[in-house]
């Protein structure tokens, strides 16, 4: 307990490193995903704008990253991320594979909740004269808004939990943290007030998000 106590200002960077990562992964991976699952609900056969070629590339790229374990992610956009942002490793370089990696798995969120959906809806806007663009602002994007809310909810769990694997290699954050000076140093109780603040903060994102979506879909 007292070895816990002296780490107490290593403790709190550690927590504060991980929600950085989180909320800029949350945010330039959640706006890239966003794009990407919006141009294959859009260009996908028979929707807004259709565009086989366009569907085709995009659905290929996502189903060939998709499926990279992020620990080997990580090292296979070491070069890319040393040549976007100037290093391969360090928090920075960690929010830059996040986001990527991120950003298909909420493209891929995206485009099944937009599909939900009903067809009747769009084909109502179009009725009126809408175009596309509008239709998917004011019509798709509204109407799927809560199911949408709920699957940022699990991507950011799912990237609270990246950013502790990514401590294992190299990253700070609390994973850094557990593994340093909890495990290597024989300290499960460091270890486990690491995996409790983890829990903690995964319990917080998932309440809120549970409670947004709820306030939306009441609307």
């Amino acid at each position: 307990m007292d070895r816990l106590f002296e780490l107490g200002p290593e403790f709190w960077e550690a927590a504060f490193e991980t929600l950085y990562m989180v909320a800029l992964t949350l945010l330039f991976g959640g706006l890239a995903g966003l794009l990407l699952g919006m141009v294959l609900y859009t260009t996908r056969p028979g929707s807004l704008l259709s565009n086989k070629p366009v569907f085709t590339i995009v659905n290929v790229v996502i189903n060939f990253f998709r499926p990279i374990p992020f620990i080997i992610f990580i090292a296979a956009v070491q070069p890319l991320s040393r040549l976007v942002i100037g290093t391969g490793i360090g928090n920075d370089a960690l929010v830059f594979a996040l986001s990527i990696a991120a950003s298909f798995a909420i493209a891929r969120i995206v485009e099944q909740n937009l599909l939900t959906v009903s067809p009747g809806v769009v084909e109502a806007a179009r009725s009126m004269g809408a175009g596309p663009i509008r239709i998917l602002r004011t019509v798709v994007l509204p109407e799927a808004l809560g199911p949408l809310i709920l699957g940022y909810t699990f991507v950011l769990v799912a990237i609270v939990d990246m950013t502790a694997v990514a401590g294992l290699i190299g990253g700070g954050g609390l994973g850094n943290f557990a593994v340093v000076y909890g495990y290597r140093q024989y300290q499960p109780l460091i270890t486990w007030a690491a995996v409790i603040l983890i829990i903690v903060f995964v319990q917080l994102a998932q309440f809120f998000g549970n409670w947004l979506a709820r306030k939306v879909m009441r609307r």
